[in-house]
């Protein structure tokens, strides 16, 4: 029928059958311009369809689609013309044949229908549509076959159908070039985002994101670079389709739920009756039993929680991707098996003489579009699935977040705030990994039956031989690898100890300096560092045998099975095809055997994460229907038989309270320790469960809660909490809770960065910034859960006048105040005395004390205890009591304010002093130290002030790490472990080509002896040499492995050892500057980056190098022409990975960085929950939550794409290599043989996931090899002087403890100003010396100099006729004693904490500790001298540690005793022992004491 529809032959083999084939013309004016028009007809309707349904604003004009539009109209009219010319060569020859008129009309629709298309594309942001593409591409492809024809025939004969060929001509050129229009994108006003408006070929290969690429290369890329994620995927989209599916699929799981436990207790009933029946008078007894029963259960793991709903809803929101990247991986797949078929078709072609030449250029062009083809859809899958992961984590992290804040307390109870900051960060990591190879599951199996079945066909049953070895050594590996975690587990407990020793070193470094106990501690962490790299060792060593066998697995699978195949059946002959093709196939196989057990262990993994998560999620809301709110109610707040409950299972803390409270009403709630007042509060608050009864409020709340919740931002925002700022309220409200004058000391005031959790207030700052929060929101019931407990009397009268009092900023609104301070009550309007949850009194002061009731008697022992005025006043120090007050003057006010008020605030004794003179006092100071700091500020705002900024900002790293990095780690490993490593592995290379070219002269054989004659003897040395060097490789790589196993151990001890001991010898001034969290950082997550990721690295980078090496060394011995192609890819190659490695690298930056907000920020709102919840800023926290979460998402999808982009341009680059040596053995067909051929591109086939591994590592060790960069900087601190020197003290130094102070001046840094100005004193031997002077007058300076922790800055200090400057610091700090100011404790028996280095013998410390009143406490403690200090001494009291380190000091038994403040923190009997003790063992002494209280000194000599 077509035969007749063209006028000539429609098909022919005989055509193909020659060197000069041809397709028949008719062939190709029929089915050939039928594909692409088909394609476009049938797809064009659903476009339009979907254009129609998802238009958005037109967009304007650009040159981009004019001219593609031109070029369209242009082929519209080579279409008409050919129509018009066929029509008039009608009218006179005879007959034309149909496809003439067909074609042409065909083109004359479709090209309408294209304009029609890019007409409507421009309502779409992405205005290139992916099937034009398509179609334009296919067009070309099938075009070309007629082009050719269509030239062959001219160049016959030059005029037979000119007129035609010329109109074909432009046409098929004028599609070319709106295939190269279409590549490129236009950009959308809407948008700025590149990849929404990309074209189908830029974003199939990426190319939009060049300019990242380029902009990266040129300097670091910052946040603002990175362009925001599409809509459809910010978290709140994510978030909100999410839910929809979850609370679906939560009800039906709640359901199945109650049905399971209907049928359990139904089956329980009917056991209980049978047994009741059996005997009456036991039931009580069995129904008790039951109910323990029942507890013991609730208390159990197997909790009862809806389950198995989390994966179906996630399935629901992102269904569409994952069908999508399936699609994707199966087309990979299948093709995948195309590339050893078509090996197998080339070794043929290579090996038959008589095969035309285009057949193989036909298989080599073959290759390359599959191999394109594969690359395009593994790196869209790849693409698909990691936006899939982020997006799932977003999802998970974002449910998290709002689950929290309306979390029921008791389902909050069993979550640590360590324990849900974990659900968000690992259990949604653990999700998110799995979802990126959750198709791997069905794949990796398609792929091992796939390849199975193509090796059979090669090879026969033999190949059981092979895949059996394959399966043998699964379980080995498994064994190795599980041996290999129960190590590192191991080593995480012994790293949790050393940095637990390190951060103890860190807080306590004064006193290791003090005491000069540096040494004893080194060799303590040296010790576990040591047992550390044991384990080290042992763990690279297995690591080396689990790589040896990974390596050994493909050679001793085809040795096996091709020894196998020969020896079965003497006819079995190897040749070239059966050989290639089979290794080749076993490359396939061998990805999928190792990942399977990979991607199982991940899915146990995340099933772990799924069911917390599911139970987390699915946990109860807060139920808040017991708390009304009515506008219309006439009573502020209402309690109705209000009874709650905090927990559902123990009885009511709060109980039948009824209790109205009038709008404007200041009501005090006041009850002993444990009466209920805070649960009454949080009941208001809607914070606990509802038993009975209920609450009714009007208008909004405003919540202070007890202990103060402060969020990790500046002052200012802590206390604006998102509202607007209005500068007279906000001054006024800081006036008003004193905070003015800790403003001053704060370097940046009220601009001042707080810590997290306010770690760098005290806590009566925070209490106060507290209060100032709930006071500047303008609310109508202030709810104050005791807001004077942290802060001192007179500050706390202050805020009662100014904030709570009936004069003050919150006169007329409704204040509920919980309180202690008795002294304020007459003053209110209402007093509730709570006791057990109820009420037990009520009214107003008067009226209460004339009831002589409860609370009239709290009163009466109140004021027995505390005389007169009734007031307990927090003292602070006694010679500011006994001075009257004398205010600094302006010019001395001290930097050290800061500390003053901390100290102030946090001295717990409250003593009683002479309470009307320092009121009135107070008042006057407030005021005047006001005055004076206003003064201050006038010149803090021209100038930083010098030592304001206390923590220097750590160092970030930019740009590319210096070579100098990388030697020094080299050098620590060894060169001559270096040079044996290197060697090793390049022995195993040589082995690799060998074995290679063995098989090649192996499979030469087969042309030689057909099977019948061939030479037993001959099989046996060509399987026997091929097996020993497929051992060869192994054994060498497992060599190369132990070595440098050994050669990293010893680089991280070396590394260590050294940031260590120069850690130890830093000045204290660096301690006081740098935060302890950094330098343990250092030893925590760059050492642990030295032991273990490092040196991975560096061993994959050097095996993948010589890997690609070894390969293009065998292409080029087959064919040394290849060496011109080489040259230019690698060029190309390493620029592409200059470009990717920079701007991965900073990528990777923004990353950690933008993630660690969001869990401080998750880990803050989850501690301040009350206080979000009462002031109703849910809203504002989850969008905050948003946010921060959209910044992370934006960086990695970033990332993400950057490795895509990597990915296709690299695999370009290998899909190139294979292609040009497959090109090469087509044109150097004559001097080839198969075997050749096949050994050569089984090679280069391997070699694409080799060149983008080699670039991944590069860009892993730069990040790595950062940490050795880091450690660097500290192993190059400036240290103090040396510990001890030539010049060594005459023994028995000092004899007298006589002191001479010459001069002597010292200063805290060099850029500070002098602390201590020129100080002259004689202290004579034995003398007793007391130092008093206000906070920051250099009293303790004085001992930093003694014990050279400040150097001089001019002047001296003589001990005895000997300059303490000329001799070490050890033999200085050995002979001097201190009791310092804060007790210091480290973890360890009591032993070891009195006597590090074992000098002393049980005896002498036991008559110390009796000397300090410990001998009874020790004696009393079940192991006595080794009881166990627990971190920082926690678990003894502070009064203990003090008389702890006064037995220190009477040890050390030396001439001269310091003692700073030594007694602030101990009651007045203690401190008087303390005293004693003093007088009469240092009575040898020359003692210092620098003291606060005055009778401290009272007994100096002078």
């Amino acid at each position: 029928m077509l035969e007749e529809f063209c006028n000539s032959t429609f098909w022919n083999s005989s055509f193909l059958d020659s060197p000069e084939a041809d397709l028949p013309l008719c062939f190709e004016q029929t089915v050939l311009v039928w594909i692409p028009l088909g394609f476009l007809w049938l797809l064009a309707p659903w476009q339009l369809l979907h254009v129609y349904r998802t238009k958005i604003k037109r967009s304007s004009i650009t040159k981009l689609y004019l001219a593609k539009q031109v070029l369209v109209g242009f082929l519209l009219i080579l279409a008409a013309i050919e129509l018009v010319l066929v029509l008039t060569e009608d009218s006179g020859e005879a007959t034309v044949p149909a496809i003439r008129y067909t074609n042409p009309s065909l083109y004359l629709g479709t090209w309408l229908l294209v304009l029609l298309i890019q007409y409507s594309r421009r309502w779409c942001v992405q205005k290139d549509s992916w099937f034009l593409s398509l179609f334009w591409i296919l067009s070309i492809l099938c075009g070309s076959f007629q082009f050719q024809t269509l030239i062959r025939t001219l160049l016959k004969d030059s005029n037979s159908n000119l007129a035609y060929s010329c109109l074909f001509f432009i046409g098929y050129a004028l599609q070319i070039l709106v295939l190269i229009l279409s590549a490129f994108s236009e950009k959308d006003a809407s948008s700025n985002n590149p990849s929404f408006t990309a074209s189908f070929l830029s974003s199939i290969t990426f190319s939009w994101y060049d300019s990242i690429v380029m902009k990266g290369y040129k300097q670091p890329l910052t946040l603002e670079d990175v362009w925001d994620v599409d809509e459809q995927i910010t978290t709140k989209a994510l978030v909100s389709k999410f839910e929809k599916y979850m609370v679906e699929e939560l009800q039906k799981a709640r359901k199945t739920l109650q049905k399971q436990q209907q049928r359990n207790t139904q089956g329980k009933s009917g056991e209980r009756l049978h047994d009741l029946n059996k005997n009456q008078s036991q039931s009580q007894d069995i129904l008790v039993l039951e109910e323990v029963k029942k507890k013991k259960k609730k208390s159990g793991t197997t909790e009862k929680f809806p389950k198995s709903w989390l994966v179906k809803s996630l399935f629901k929101t992102f269904y569409v991707i994952l069908l999508k990247s399936f699609l994707l991986k199966l087309v990979f797949d299948l093709l995948t098996f195309l590339n050893p078929q078509l090996l197998k078709l080339l070794i043929s072609f290579a090996n038959d003489p008589d095969m035309y030449v285009w057949t193989g250029y036909f298989y080599s062009v073959l290759f390359f579009v599959v191999a394109l083809i594969q690359s395009l859809c593994l790196q869209s899958y790849f693409q698909m699935c990691f936006m899939l992961g982020v997006n799932v984590r977003t999802t998970i992290m974002a449910s998290i977040y709002k689950k929290a804040l309306t979390l029921s307390n008791q389902a909050r109870k069993q979550y640590t705030i360590g324990e849900t900051v974990n659900l968000m960060s690992v259990d949604a990591q653990k999700l998110m990994d799995v979802t990126n190879f959750i198709h791997l599951l069905w794949s990796n199996v398609l792929q091992i039956a796939l390849s199975i079945y193509f090796l059979w066909a090669e090879l026969g049953p033999s190949i059981l031989a092979g895949v059996g070895v394959m399966i043998l050594l699964i379980p080995v590996n498994g064994l190795l690898a599980s041996k290999s975690r129960a190590i590192q587990v191991k080593n995480m407990k012994n790293k949790d100890k050393r940095l637990k020793i390190m951060n103890e070193i860190l807080s306590g470094i004064k006193i290791l300096k003090y005491f000069a106990w540096e040494p004893s501690f080194k060799n303590q962490v040296h010790e576990l560092r040591k047992k550390e790299l044991k384990n080290l060792l042992t763990f690279g060593q297995m690591q080396s045998v689990m790589v040896f066998l990974l390596y050994l697995t493909p050679v001793l699978v085809s040795v096996i099975t091709f020894s196998v195949y020969t020896l079965v059946d003497s006819n079995n002959v190897l040749d070239a095809e059966k050989a290639f093709t089979s290794i080749t196939l076993f490359n396939i196989l061998r990805f999928p055997l190792s990942m399977l057990p990979m991607v199982i262990s991940s899915l146990l993994q995340a099933s772990v994460s799924r069911e917390r998560l599911e139970k987390y999620l699915g946990g109860d809301d807060l139920d808040t229907s017991a708390i009304r709110r009515d506008s219309s109610s006439d009573k502020a707040v209402q309690f109705s038989e209000a009874s709650f409950t905090w927990d559902r299972d123990s009885e009511a803390t709060i109980r039948d309270v009824n209790l109205d409270i009038m709008p404007g009403q200041l009501v005090a709630v006041v009850g002993t320790v444990g009466s209920g007042k805070s649960s009454l509060m949080s009941a208001m608050l809607g914070e606990m469960e509802d038993v009975h009864g209920h609450i009714t409020i009007k208008g909004t709340i405003a919540y202070v809660p007890q202990q103060s919740w402060i969020q990790n931002g500046t002052i200012k925002d802590n206390i604006l909490f998102g509202s607007e700022l209005d500068e007279k309220r906000y001054q006024q409200v800081l006036e008003a809770c004193a905070l003015l004058p800790d403003l001053e000391v704060l370097p940046g005031g009220d601009l001042a960065e707080i810590g997290e959790k306010g770690i760098n207030l005290s806590g009566g700052q925070k209490q106060r910034i507290s209060l100032a929060r709930a006071t500047y929101q303008n609310s109508d019931i202030y709810v104050l859960d005791d807001p004077l407990s942290a802060v001192d009397a007179h500050v706390g009268r202050h805020i009662f006048n100014k904030v709570l009092g009936p004069n003050g900023l919150l006169k007329g609104k409704t204040r509920l105040l919980v309180t202690h301070s008795i002294h304020f009550l007459p003053q209110v309007d209402e007093i509730v005395v709570l006791g057990n949850g109820t009420i037990l009194e009520k009214g107003s002061y008067n009226t209460l004390l004339a009831k002589k009731g409860l609370f009239a008697k709290i009163l009466k022992t109140f004021t027995k205890q505390t005389g007169p005025e009734g007031e307990a006043t927090v003292n602070e120090d006694s010679e500011e009591d006994d001075d009257c007050g004398l205010m600094p003057s302006v010019e001395e006010i001290p930097e050290e304010v800061a500390s003053l008020t901390m100290k102030r605030e946090n001295s717990l004794h409250r003593t009683l002093s002479r309470s009307s003179r320092s009121r009135s006092r107070h008042q006057k100071s407030l005021r005047n130290s006001l005055k004076t700091r206003n003064v201050n500020t006038l010149k803090e705002e021209e100038e930083p002030v010098k030592g304001q900024k206390l923590i220097k900002k750590e160092f970030i790293q930019t740009g590319k790490v210096k070579f100098s990095i990388y030697l020094k780690y080299l050098r620590a490993i060894g060169w001559y472990l270096i040079f044996l490593i290197i060697f090793a592995y390049v022995i195993n290379s040589v082995a690799y080509i060998g074995s290679n070219l063995w098989l090649s002269a192996w499979t030469n054989d087969s042309k030689a002896f057909n099977g019948t004659n061939y030479p037993a003897s001959q099989r046996d040395m060509r399987i026997g040499v091929y097996g020993v060097l497929g051992l060869a490789q192994g054994v060498f790589v497992l060599m190369a492995n132990l070595l440098s196993a050994h050669g990293s151990t010893h680089a991280s001890n070396i590394l260590h050892r050294q940031l260590l001991n120069n850690i130890l010898q830093a000045p204290m001034s660096f301690f006081d500057t740098t935060p302890t969290g950094r330098i343990v950082n250092r030893f925590a997550g760059d050492i642990s980056t030295v032991d273990d990721t490092l040196p991975q690295s560096l061993r994959s980078w050097i095996l993948c190098f010589l890997g690609i090496i070894s390969t293009l060394v065998m292409i080029c011995t087959a064919t040394p022409v290849f060496i011109i192609v080489i040259i230019p890819l690698s060029i190309i190659y390493v620029s592409i990975q200059i470009f990717y490695v920079a701007t991965s690298r900073q990528l990777k930056r923004l990353d950690s960085v933008t993630r660690s907000p969001i869990y401080s920020h998750f880990s803050e709102t989850v501690s301040g929950l009350s206080v979000i919840r009462a002031f109703e800023h849910q809203q504002r926290f989850l969008k905050h939550n948003e946010v921060g979460i959209d910044t992370n998402q934006k960086c990695v999808f970033s990332w993400i794409v950057s490795n895509r982009w990597l990915a296709v341009r690299l695999e370009l680059i290998g899909n190139l290599i294979v292609f040009f040596s497959s090109l090469m053995m087509v044109i150097y067909k004559a001097t080839l043989s198969g075997d050749t051929v096949g050994f050569v591109l089984s090679n280069a086939l391997n070699i694409t996931q080799t060149l983008n591994w080699l670039v991944r590592m590069t860009s892993e060790i730069e990040t790595n090899i950062v940490a050795v960069e880091r450690i660097n900087e500290y192993i190059k601190v400036e240290n103090e002087a040396p510990w001890v020197t030539d010049k060594r003290p005459p023994p028995g130094w000092p004899s007298k403890g006589e002191i001479r102070f010459n001069n002597y001046q010292v200063r805290y840094r060099p850029e500070l100003d002098l602390v201590l100005r020129g100080i002259t004193c004689d202290i004579r031997s034995m003398e007793k010396i007391g130092v008093v002077g206000r906070t920051g007058a250099g009293k303790s300076s004085l001992t930093n100099g003694l014990f050279r922790i400040l150097e001089a800055a001019g002047g001296q200090i003589i001990i005895d006729g000997v300059d303490i400057a000329s001799i070490g610091l050890h033999d200085l700090r050995e002979k001097l004693t201190i009791i310092p100011q804060d007790p210091i404790l480290f973890s360890g028996s009591l032993r070891m904490n009195l006597d590090p280095f074992n000098h002393y013998s049980d005896e002498e410390i036991w008559k110390a500790l009796e000397l300090a009143h410990l001998k009874t406490f020790v004696a009393g403690l079940q192991l006595g001298l080794s009881h166990e200090v627990a971190e920082a001494g926690d678990n003894l009291s502070i009064g203990q540690r003090q008389l702890l380190c006064l037995a220190r000091a009477l040890l050390r038994k030396s001439k001269i005793l310091i003692m700073d403040e030594a007694t602030a923190a101990v009651d007045l009997e203690t401190d008087h022992l303390i005293q004693m003790t003093i007088q009469k063992e240092f009575s040898h002494c020359t003692t210092i004491t620098i003291a606060h209280r005055l009778h401290t000194i009272m007994d100096s000599d002078k």
